[in-house]
């Protein structure tokens, strides 16, 4: 018997479990400064901004940015592997924080904006974790990786807005120590995917058939149906998050409430993510999109009670579980819908459109907040009743996907 044959064979998911472990890591230190960004953007440009109806474009412009890199994005991590993309993208968080930092010491709106866009990059970066746990995973252990991912997101959401309270009035310029801490956590994360073991894709083989185009992939339904489903959880997560710190404060409260208010979010954004991938191993990814499509609609009907502070802690905490369920399972549903050689492509398209959808839920979330009738009150019922005809539009597609014939 050779030595080959002695040695038993290597524990089944273990080079997966590695790269969850670093990409988790990853999630909770370096997804720090989304969370911390977040919370300040808006109350940064609403100082910063000309009109207060552009408050929240800075947070515009981050997403943005996310939605034009990501097409360039899964293609050069699709050739040169996924180090060097995330790398790419703590470059991009580095400069950006930079830049911002350097628009609060002009007084300049536009410079800021232009730091907002190259955060985005970093944003894009991340968005990638969770296909990149899935990358090295078996069918089994795949929807618990991608959630296991998302968890990391749990320590993120402690120490970013922690981090806002500690350095928000740091520097003479109100959030310049914010975006000073955010560049620090660039550099710490950075090591973080030297650890990771991912082996670059397999170039298509002349046997395969060929990566479909995007008109094409989009006439599959799980695909088009996962995509809608993402879109609209992770817009109407943001449009309603967005304006929760200047709707916190409008209504008057402080800042440091405005700060737990979203780590009370961002906690029910990633805690569930320890059972998600269990839940949607059990009951299968259309119907959790579902229970996450209900609770979202749950969340407006809390914000729209009353705005204490209550009201904004319920309503928050029911928005990031809403999104948990709505957007892991949709990722699910799309991780299996494409073949090998299709990833690039697939991943790119997903994340261009659903931060596409970003960018409007935000752009909107600053005019109706602060545009809609002259006071925070209305202006945060606006952003929640326009939760309605996209969670209409979503559920609508699950179901149609549910009920149509299998082929």
């Amino acid at each position: 018997m050779s030595i080959d044959q002695t040695l038993p064979p290597p524990p089944v998911d273990a080079r997966a479990k590695r790269n969850v472990a670093v990409l988790v890591a990853a999630q909770a230190l370096l997804g720090s400064q989304m969370a911390m960004i977040f919370v300040i953007g808006g109350l940064a440009g609403q100082m910063l901004a000309p009109n207060a109806c552009l408050a929240t474009l800075p947070i515009s412009l981050i997403v943005f940015g996310s939605m034009t890199t990501a097409p360039w994005l899964s293609p050069l991590m699709q050739r040169h592997g996924r180090r060097a993309g995330f790398l790419v993208g703590t470059l991009g968080g580095f400069t950006g924080a930079g830049v911002c930092m350097l628009g609060l010491s002009m007084g300049s709106f536009p410079v800021f904006l232009l730091g907002s866009y190259m955060t985005g990059i970093y944003m894009s970066a991340q968005g990638f974790y969770r296909f990149a746990a899935a990358d090295t995973a078996s069918d089994a252990f795949r929807p618990k990786a991608i959630s296991y991912v998302l968890a990391g997101g749990l320590a993120s959401a402690v120490l970013g807005p922690q981090l806002v309270k500690v350095t928000v009035d740091a520097a003479a310029v109100p959030f310049m120590g914010t975006y000073a801490a955010a560049m620090a956590l660039n550099v710490l994360g950075m090591g973080l995917f030297f650890l990771l073991d991912i082996p670059r894709p397999a170039p298509r083989k002349a046997t395969d058939a060929p990566a479909r185009s995007w008109a094409e992939l989009l006439r599959q339904p799980t695909i088009a149906v996962a995509i809608i489903c993402a879109m609209v959880s992770y817009a109407l997560m943001n449009l309603v998050m967005t304006s929760t710190p200047l709707a916190v404060v409008g209504c008057g409260f402080t800042k440091g409430t405005a700060a737990d208010v979203v780590t009370g979010h961002v906690l029910a954004m990633f805690a569930p993510s320890f059972f998600t991938g269990h839940l949607i191993a059990r009951f299968g990814a259309t119907r959790i999109v579902a229970i996450g499509l209900a609770i979202l609609a749950a969340a407006g009907v809390v914000a729209l009670q009353g705005v204490d502070v209550e009201n904004f802690f319920v309503a928050l905490i029911l928005l990031g579980l809403g999104w948990n369920f709505g957007f892991i399972g949709a990722t699910t549903m799309l991780a299996s819908a494409h073949e090998p050689h299709e990833r690039g492509r697939v991943q790119g398209m997903n994340d261009a459109l659903v931060f596409g959808g970003v960018v409007l839920a935000s752009l909107a979330s600053g005019g109706l907040m602060n545009c809609s009738g002259g006071t925070a009150e209305t202006g945060w019922t606006a952003v929640n009743l326009a939760m309605i005809p996209f969670l209409t539009l979503a559920g609508g597609a699950l179901i149609w996907l549910t009920l149509r014939p299998q082929d």
